[in-house]
């Protein structure tokens, strides 16, 4: 497993290595030994998966406290920019963010630790996404940011005007 950096510290994308031939390919999605050589112990607890079309936008969520989250996501199949927001009291990137195209088809999977806020857009007709947690969902934890926020400057890389929300997401504050 290849680990490059972003320009958020903590933030790691994760390439696999992946082996194909005539039958299609294979690779380790995870790999607890891999995982730690690249950025060190996180214990994961629960995984998630949720399916979405071209134009949903997730995000951007994040649980505060004791509760936080680290997140391991990919793409089983389709596109999104996936985006993490730094939330760190005191960190020299806070209310910065880092953005990675994560395909079915590059493998790519993005580390995100806690105290970031998540999202992502949907780039493609449909996609399906997964995500390791490192902590349980706690609803009196959750937090969020407005997806659109004119500070964060998130370039969703899909226009205003086809973006699909929840009607939670649509009323999240700004930053």
């Amino acid at each position: 497993m290849k680990a490059i950096p972003t320009e958020i510290e903590g933030v790691i994308i994760l390439e696999p290595e992946v082996f194909g031939d005539a039958r299609g390919y294979f690779f380790e999605s995870f790999n607890q030994k891999a995982f730690e050589a690249a950025v060190g112990p996180v214990r994961f607890v629960q995984d998630n998966e949720s399916k979405s079309r071209y134009g949903v936008v997730r995000g951007l969520h994040f649980q505060k406290g004791e509760q936080a989250q680290a997140k391991l996501v990919r793409v089983v199949s389709g596109a999104v920019l996936d985006v993490a927001v730094d939330l760190r009291p005191g960190s020299p990137t806070y209310g910065r963010h880092a953005a990675v195209e994560l395909t079915g088809e590059n493998h790519r999977m993005l580390f995100i630790p806690r105290g970031f806020a998540h999202g992502f857009s949907v780039l493609s007709e449909e996609v399906i996404f997964q995500y390791k947690c490192d902590n349980f969902y706690c609803p009196a934890a959750e937090g969020a940011i407005a997806w659109n926020d004119p500070t964060l400057a998130i370039d969703w890389r899909i226009p205003a005007s086809d973006v699909i929300l929840s009607e939670k997401d649509r009323h999240h504050p700004f930053l």
